[in-house]
Formats: C-alpha cells, sequence, structure tokens
C-alpha cells in the first residue's frame, strides 16, 4: 500500500485529531523553556527514564493495579513526549511525522480492515517489509532481554517457514534438549554445561511460542507464584515458630506442600 493510498484510507476512517498527546508535547515544551534540569536533557540522557518507565507500567499491568497504572502509563507518556520535543527541536522529525508512520505503518499491515486485500500473518508482513535481499534476522534490538530475543528470533524464521508444525516438534526439541543437559553436567564439561543450558532455554521459548503463550509473560506468572507460595511458607513458620534459615528442606518441602493445598 502506498503512502497516498495509507492516507487517503485514515482520511476515510476519520481518526481521533489532536488530543491528550498534544496536551503531554505542550507540557514538555513548557518544561524546556522554564526549567533548567528539563532543558538540559538529551534524547540519550533520557533512555534511563524512558526504561524505567517502560518496566514500571509492565509491572502495574501485572498487579492489576487501574491506579498504579494510570499514573505509571502517564509518565511513560511524558517520556514518549520528551523524546519527540528534543527532536523537533533538532529538526530530525515531530509528532506529525512519527504519527503518519504509524498510521501507514498499520494500514499496510490492516489490509482486511482498509479495504487493502486479505488478512495477512503479521510476520510474514514485517518480512516483506523489510529489504529484498536483507537477512531475515537483522534489525533485531540489541536491548532486548535474551528470553524476547529468542522469541523474536524465531518468529522471524518462522516467518519464511523454517518452523516447527506444531509444538509437539518443539516439545520433542525439549526432552532431546534435556537429555544432552544431563549427559554435560555428568561430564562436568563448564563449557558444554553452558551451551546445553542455553539451548534448552532456547527450545523451552519455542515451546512457548508454538503453545500460544510469550516466554516472559509466562515466566513472569511462575516468578510471581513461586514468591506468593513462598511467603505462604514463611507465614506458616512464623506460626510454628520455625526458623526458615535451619529447618531443612524437608520441613520446608512439608509447609510447601500445605501452602500449595491451600490454593
Amino acid at each position: 500500500m502506498s503512502d497516498s493510498t495509507a492516507t487517503h484510507a485514515a482520511e476515510r476512517h476519520r481518526f481521533p485529531g489532536p488530543g491528550s498527546l498534544d496536551r503531554a508535547l505542550s507540557l514538555v515544551r513548557f518544561l524546556r523553556a522554564e526549567c533548567p534540569w528539563d532543558r538540559g536533557q538529551t534524547a540519550e540522557s533520557l533512555i534511563p527514564h524512558l526504561l524505567e518507565e517502560t518496566h514500571e507500567v509492565v509491572d502495574a499491568i501485572r498487579e492489576g493495579s487501574p491506579v498504579e497504572l494510570e499514573g505509571e502509563l502517564g509518565d511513560l507518556l511524558l517520556n514518549l513526549a520528551f523524546q519527540i520535543v528534543v527532536a523537533e527541536e533538532a529538526k530530525t522529525l515531530d509528532a506529525d511525522s512519527v504519527y503518519g508512520r504509524l498510521e501507514a505503518k498499520m494500514i499496510a499491515r490492516h489490509p482486511h480492515l482498509f479495504g487493502g486485500g486479505e488478512r495477512q500473518d503479521w510476520e510474514v508482513m514485517k518480512s516483506s517489509e523489510r529489504q529484498s535481499g536483507q537477512p531475515v534476522l537483522s534489525g533485531l534490538a540489541s536491548g532486548l532481554d535474551p528470553l524476547t530475543k529468542a522469541y523474536r528470533i524465531q518468529q522471524r524464521v518462522a516467518a519464511v517457514g523454517f518452523d516447527w508444525e506444531d509444538y509437539r516438534g518443539a516439545l520433542a526439541k525439549v526432552s532431546e534438549e534435556v537429555d544432552e543437559v544431563v549427559q554435560a553436567i555428568e561430564s562436568s564439561a563448564e563449557d558444554e554445561i553452558a551451551e546445553e543450558i542455553g539451548d534448552l532455554l532456547f527450545a523451552a521459548v519455542n515451546l512457548a511460542r508454538l503453545a500460544g503463550t510469550h516466554p516472559t509473560t509466562a515466566l513472569a506468572r511462575a516468578n510471581r507464584k513461586f514468591q506468593l507460595r513462598f511467603a505462604g511458607v514463611e507465614r506458616l513458620a512464623g506460626e510454628r515458630d520455625i526458623d526458615v534459615a535451619t529447618a531443612g528442606l524437608t520441613v520446608l518441602d512439608e509447609l510447601w506442600n500445605e501452602v500449595k493445598r491451600e490454593g
């Protein structure tokens, strides 16, 4: 879909005009004009704040607190507005150009919604957007956490047909990698252990993907579940005058199973 076609599609659907983002941009422009600290910030100096606020938004989502999420989304919006305003001042882009690229991209990736054709697989479309001859795995963000990067790598190669037919192939690969981890541990080869455990984790990410979940979401839930259950172990231990540090595995395991039965 050409840029002009995308523009006409947007006009036909009459997307909302100026609103909260414009107010956020005006706020940042005011801060840049009046506050020495805000004026002294650069796109690079603001990166730590942008990353921190992104993680805090994720935490608020996972905690299920609308009040916290509202506040954290506001902080993230402020950081996004800062990046746009700093770039405006450098005359490298502006809010309209940012939104224009977003709008054109979403219209192109949703042809079934904007009269441009049938619905297509997201990763296949993204693959077709990359320049002809460009390596399949080029352009992945360097700052991705390893689980997400593994997931994105697997999505990329799946888009060109390099994938299991379903989760069963990935599950069999996990079992194979478990056996290889055991062999590496039993041979006491440290480098080999790290390599085989890495292969196991990569295979587990593939299984998660083909089973329909994201590995970071699944692991975050497992972390939270473990934390809550161990807090329950500490609660029961406190009620029974048991010292967690010296109780031993047998006692702690009994408390753990009791907490699990409580639900």
